[in-house]
């Protein structure tokens, strides 16, 4: 599925669902009972003040410009070459940091695997509305270095 969703329950159906996991006194008329997720990780939480604080720190624009500059630099390089299919736009205005790219002949799901198994890139299948590929999405502290890693196996796998 593609992303979260509402569940929508008439009133006098709540009591025939049971919930995923209970909390501890069960309200069988009360919709909270399916809203229960267990322990809430507080972790999240407790980083929530540094992670925005570290984001004023580095700045919107300058997030931006290194999110667009890591993805040109390994989706320019392999743009060309037969066998890759870079599926996101050249036009700098029509993307940012996500891009998608595919092999030619290769489910985006087993390219996944490959790039996971063989050269430790996590990344994620996508096959949907027409494009197929995987989601490339480095982060501000990814590494030029990092990202030839990912563009030799892409070479290597566009040849197989």
């Amino acid at each position: 599925p593609l992303g979260a969703g509402l569940l929508y329950v008439k009133k006098n159906k709540i009591n025939k669902i049971w919930p995923l996991l209970a909390p501890y006194q069960l309200d069988h008329a009360n919709i909270k009972n399916l809203n229960h997720t267990g322990t809430h990780p507080v972790a999240t939480d407790l980083a929530l003040n540094d992670a925005l604080d570290y984001f004023e720190m580095v700045g919107a624009e300058r997030k931006e410009a290194r999110l667009r500059y890591l993805q040109r630099y390994w989706s320019d390089q392999v743009r060309n070459i037969p066998g890759i299919n870079v599926n996101t736009p050249e036009d700098p205005s029509r993307s940012c940091g996500i891009a998608n790219v595919g092999i030619e002949g290769m489910d985006p799901n087993e390219m996944a695997k490959t790039l996971m198994d063989k050269y430790k890139i996590y990344t994620v299948g996508i096959n949907y509305a027409g494009v197929v590929g995987c989601r490339i999405t480095p982060n501000i502290y990814t590494t030029p270095k990092e990202l030839d890693v990912f563009v030799e196996a892409l070479k290597e796998m566009s040849k197989s």
